[in-house]
């Protein structure tokens, strides 16, 4: 089992490496229409589009990520408090009634979402017509990513347990 967290831990690592990059790109881009508003009097038709969809891909994809390094918010002033057979108990709890429900919940409807835009060809309203289906892909893989990494803190939080057991 503890093979199974760390491949997961890997994969979200690999991931979140790839694409924290892509915040630059974002950054070029919003860069740029500033430049063209600046120089020609005029926005493009596209760049505002574009930074909107890759904000939300990069803030989605990231999420497994952030999960793996405990980046999120949680309240944690009573867990403290407990012993450490208590909190992987109370972690496993969590995790397993309101967190993988929801990111199960994300993944399903996710889809449906998904595969209502490509039958579609969803595209942006702008002068510039993007297909927006891609952007609602991800929602899906980020969910997977996040149930993944749940996954890997639940084969943990089992782990310590069996260890304060023993």
């Amino acid at each position: 089992m503890n093979a199974i967290a760390k491949a997961i831990d890997t994969l979200n690592e690999l991931l979140g490496r790839i694409i924290a990059p892509l915040i630059a790109v974002i950054t070029l881009v919003v860069l740029y229409d500033i430049a063209l508003r600046l120089f020609t009097g005029r926005p493009s038709d596209w760049a505002f589009d574009i930074t909107k969809m890759l904000f939300g891909a990069h803030f989605m994809l990231m999420a497994a990520y952030g999960l793996r390094h405990h980046a999120h918010v949680e309240v944690d002033v009573l867990k403290r408090l407990l012993s450490r057979k208590k909190q992987a108990a109370l972690e496993i709890l969590g995790y397993l009634i309101f967190f993988v429900p929801f990111i199960w919940m994300l993944v399903t409807l996710g889809w449906s979402f998904f595969m209502r835009s490509y039958s579609r060809g969803e595209t942006t309203y702008g002068v510039v017509s993007i297909p927006i289906y891609p952007v609602k892909g991800v929602i899906v893989v980020a969910a997977v990513l996040i149930l993944l990494q749940a996954i890997a803190i639940v084969i943990r939080a089992i782990q310590q347990l069996r260890e304060e057991t023993a």
